[in-house]
């Protein structure tokens, strides 16, 4: 059986998928239950400095986006770093990693943006034996009005100035969390880089309004008629990290940084993903929050045996293998040909396809056939586009074929050309014209 057990910036857990700092981490009796369902690592809910703690809303704290079936898409999350003592938070640390010395326990902190605060909680945190620290620079709301959080996390020089305490006052590895609420997630990436981090984390929530109740005109959540912004999270985010993953990985400035993947991910499949772009393991929270702690079970199960079924024997196999396959639009070869192809077996004949091209793309297929319903594509007018394969309800019914090297084009009237060509050499790029001048 393939071997999931992961190592991380040192850190070992028996299994890559660690739950991420929020509300499901927030004590010792919800990581106990973690631990026991079979998560392999968490990191703590965030930590604030000494002194009185922060103060949450009393009322709704999420809002949230669903699908058709009602399932859970994204959710909007307005509470801040942990409300508890932080005393009792680091005894609670401390015995658990005691409780559960193979589990991965890393403590998120978020305290001022001054170096005798970070050089003040460092000791303590180290005391309760946790594995490593993560910097929440990422916290949109609440906690970024007070100079923390994205506060931090959109300015690179704090980044890399905070990164360097961390560095002088504590052993522990540093993860950097970085927020998503920023123009080039490259930026504050390599300014934790340059700080001396040992890995990266993304991404945290994106800022965000769910919804806005029409009855009162306040956005949800509402408390007492008013809403705010939050940090959105959940499955619908998970396309916006992976790129920002991806960047990072691709990056020569950072190639090489740990990264630990989150943002979206519910199943085996996810997490499988972002590995592939980069991610040396994931983090998990809103599928927890949904499903509970037990939907590790499935992530574990499921990777396990995708990785036997491929040949990967340990998770090094599969960690940046899709990397070098990321590249620029003006990279992507230009020579590539593929048409759509309709199994007319598997057509149920509902029209989707023939509408969605008709209206809004080439009008590549047809609607009536010889006096009949029938929906097949017209390869003159189709532009490989997979509109089509994207709204068909049926799995597998339309498939992107590509046209062989020397098969001709009906649409360009051209045989397709073996050679790779992209948009750096292509005749109408004004660029390319003046470099050939």
């Amino acid at each position: 059986m393939a071997d999931i057990r992961n190592t991380f910036i040192g850190i070992k857990s028996p299994n890559p998928f660690w739950l991420a700092s929020a509300p499901p981490t927030d004590k010792a009796y919800n990581v106990e239950r973690a631990f026991k369902a079979g998560w392999g690592g968490v990191v703590w809910k965030t930590l604030g400095e000494e002194g009185p703690p922060v103060v949450n809303v009393n009322g709704p704290r999420y809002g949230a986006i669903w699908g058709a079936d009602r399932r859970l898409l994204g959710l909007n999350n307005i509470e801040l770093i942990t409300d508890r003592d932080l005393q009792t938070n680091l005894r609670e640390m401390k015995q658990v990693k005691m409780n559960w010395p193979d589990r991965a326990l890393i403590a998120s902190i978020m305290v001022p943006c001054v170096e005798e605060s970070w050089k003040a909680i460092l000791p303590m945190v180290e005391e309760t034996g946790a594995d490593g620290i993560e910097l929440n620079f990422g916290c949109p709301h609440g906690m970024s009005e007070r100079g923390m959080g994205s506060a931090v996390g959109q300015v690179p020089e704090y980044i890399e100035m905070v990164v360097r305490w961390c560095k002088q006052y504590t052993r522990m590895p540093v993860i950097t969390k970085l927020t998503p609420n920023i123009t080039d997630i490259r930026k504050p990436a390599r300014a934790a880089h340059a700080g001396g981090t040992d890995a990266v984390s993304l991404i945290n929530t994106i800022n965000s309004i769910t919804g806005v109740d029409l009855d009162n005109f306040a956005p949800q959540p509402t408390i007492d008629g008013k809403g705010s912004h939050g940090g959105y999270c959940g499955p619908a985010v998970k396309p916006i990290a992976m790129n920002m993953v991806a960047e990072i990985a691709r990056d020569p400035e950072t190639h090489g940084l740990p990264i630990s993947g989150i943002g979206g991910i519910t199943t085996w499949r996810d997490a499988a993903e972002f590995m592939a772009l980069g991610a040396g393991n994931v983090q998990v929270c809103t599928a927890a929050m949904t499903y509970g702690f037990k939907i590790v079970q499935e992530m574990i199960a499921g990777l396990e045996n995708w990785m036997d079924e491929k040949g990967h024997a340990s998770l090094s196999d599969i960690i940046g293998r899709a990397t070098p396959n990321v590249t620029d639009w003006q990279y992507l070869n230009l020579n590539y040909v593929a048409k759509a192809h309709i199994d007319q077996d598997a057509c149920i004949k509902c029209g989707r396809c023939h509408i969605a091209c008709e209206d809004t793309s080439h009008q590549a297929i047809t609607s009536m056939v010889d006096g009949a319903r029938h929906f097949e594509v017209i390869e003159a007018e189709c532009v490989g586009c997979n509109l089509c394969v994207n709204v068909c309800p049926v799995e597998g019914c339309i498939t992107m074929e590509p046209l062989a090297a020397g098969a001709m084009d009906q649409r360009t009237g051209k045989p397709v050309s073996p050679i790779y060509a992209n948009w750096t050499t292509h005749p109408n790029n004004p660029m390319a014209k003046v470099a050939a001048e």
